[in-house]
């Protein structure tokens, strides 16, 4: 019997058929989330203010079928590579394979039919710490969207007495394929309108630039001197015309010798002044990748029924480097059977 501070609901139906369900995970703070099984996709993250006043900070939809129409992943888990891999071009020991390029040049966030469309299994997890926990499951068949070999890949949503959300990843394959995960949440701490008088910290001195289509050089910077330097907490509307095409960089965590830490470390701060809600962002990735969400255009309609115009959410997307298989001096993205890739990245929540 699932607990008090975890729930399920039939979510809706898929065009096959399958049903969607939808589990809240609750703390005795009065934070909770929800998170749907098509697409692992975080639907709320409902967290107090200052005050107290319990407030929803990601952009998504009220129904599945927003969902299941165009939207920028809002919410969703992608892969099995987050960000864009240049050509669309992976390399596996010694071997070039071709997956999709979904984005002009680049292969983007999985390809056509990546893992935020997907559905997945879903398994309620005990933790030693008593925080609501589920754990969501899917199989990718080899030669899906290109990727070479079978990948078991498991996320799990965990939120805890502190209101720390942890997402957590575990992949098994039985041969050697590329997999980089990130969730692609859209915060927003006031709730709605824009996103500008957020306040942003970014825990890089490095940064990786990207030309006119966003594809990535394969190139470490510094940010010293430059627009996409966060190493000091900045206002995001202050900071925009720094930003090539106001849209937001790739970052590196760590040095290109170092390998993953034991444990999540500091990787991004926000805060929101009229609420005190602060977000703080601890990973074990490799990379974060900030976007400003310039693309929102007033087209989509939110949960409130508020259109989501441009910078009404932005993300900070914690994930390997997507050319690694190809490049080397930034991390390991390869996963080999017996060897399986864990990866952990915790959002926490509290107020000042």
């Amino acid at each position: 019997m699932p607990s008090p501070l975890l729930t399920s609901r039939a979510f809706g139906s898929l065009p096959s058929g399958e049903s969607v369900e939808a589990y809240t995970l609750a703390n005795d703070s009065g934070a909770s989330v929800e998170v749907l099984t098509y697409g692992g996709i975080v639907r709320s993250l409902r967290v107090p203010d200052r005050r107290g006043r319990v407030g929803d900070v990601v952009l998504g939809f009220d129904g599945l079928e927003g969902y299941l129409g165009a939207h920028p992943y809002f919410g969703a888990i992608v892969g099995r590579i987050a960000g864009r891999v240049t050509a669309g071009l992976l390399s596996v020991n010694g071997r070039i394979f071709s997956v999709p390029c979904n984005e002009g040049p680049n292969h983007l966030h999985g390809g056509r039919h990546g893992l935020d469309k997907r559905l997945w299994n879903a398994e309620c997890v005990d933790r030693p710490d008593g925080a609501a926990s589920v754990r969501l499951s899917y199989l990718s068949p080899d030669g899906e969207e290109g990727y070479p070999a079978s990948a078991t890949i498991a996320a799990t949503y965990s939120l805890t007495a502190s209101s720390e959300l942890v997402f957590e990843t575990e992949v098994w394959s039985d041969g050697v394929t590329p997999i980089s995960l990130t969730n692609h949440s859209y915060f927003n701490l006031a709730g709605e309108g824009a996103v500008l008088g957020h306040e942003i910290q970014i825990a890089a001195v490095d940064f990786v630039p990207a030309d006119a289509a966003l594809t990535l050089t394969d190139r470490r910077e510094a940010v010293s001197g430059r627009g996409a330097d966060f190493t000091r907490p900045r206002r995001l509307g202050d900071a925009l015309s720094g930003l090539a095409g106001a849209h937001g960089d790739l970052y590196l965590l760590r040095r290109a010798d170092e390998g993953p830490p034991p444990e999540p470390t500091f990787a991004a701060r926000i805060s929101e002044e009229s609420t005190g809600r602060v977000l703080e962002v601890r990973t074990d990735e490799a990379c974060l990748q900030f976007y400003t969400g310039v693309g929102l255009d007033g087209t989509l309609v939110g949960k409130s029924g508020l259109a989501y115009a441009r910078h009404a959410g932005l993300c900070l997307e914690c994930e390997g480097y997507p050319n690694a298989s190809a490049v080397g001096g930034f991390g390991e993205i390869l996963v080999h059977p017996g060897r399986p890739q864990l990866r952990r990245t915790i959002y926490g929540f509290s107020t000042a």
